[in-house]
């Protein structure tokens, strides 16, 4: 498996999990409050924060045990690395837009972060999931 391969299965597990401790714990925190009410912000930075942390740490570790041969990138792997970032990079925009409509619309600051994470998530994780489906069935650039 390829170093760029392992660094997407990273990205986007690392990512889930991220977002799914984020989500406990506002949803703990939102027992006894109404949700918008949720001191949000601590538990965010963390989780962002811990994600990137994780990311780099396990990717530097891929690095390690893989190969020499194994870490060389080629034309194929740039040519796939670009057509997951721009196809994550499509959530972002989707996510900007409802954060746009959010904040004309004069909605809380709790969801229009929340929309923005969200996209962020959804980008690392359809960016991650395009790069290993483009690794393991193949891949034809236009």
């Amino acid at each position: 498996m390829a170093i760029e391969e392992k660094r997407a299965w990273i990205l986007g597990v690392v990512a889930i999990a991220a977002y799914a401790v984020y989500l406990a714990l506002i949803m703990g925190r939102a027992e006894h409050t109404p949700l918008a009410d949720v001191e949000y912000v601590p538990a965010l930075l963390w989780t962002v924060g811990g994600s990137i942390v994780a990311s780099i740490a396990l990717s530097i570790g891929a690095a390690l045990v893989s190969p020499r041969e194994a870490r060389t990138k080629d034309q194929r792997d740039r040519e796939i690395h670009r057509f997951g970032e721009y196809t994550g990079q499509s959530f972002l925009v989707l996510g900007a837009v409802a954060a746009l409509v959010l904040a004309m619309a004069e909605v809380d600051q709790f969801w229009i972060a929340n929309t923005i994470y969200l996209a962020f998530v959804l980008s690392a994780v359809l960016g991650s999931m395009a790069k290993i489906a483009a690794y393991r069935r193949g891949f034809q650039p236009w």
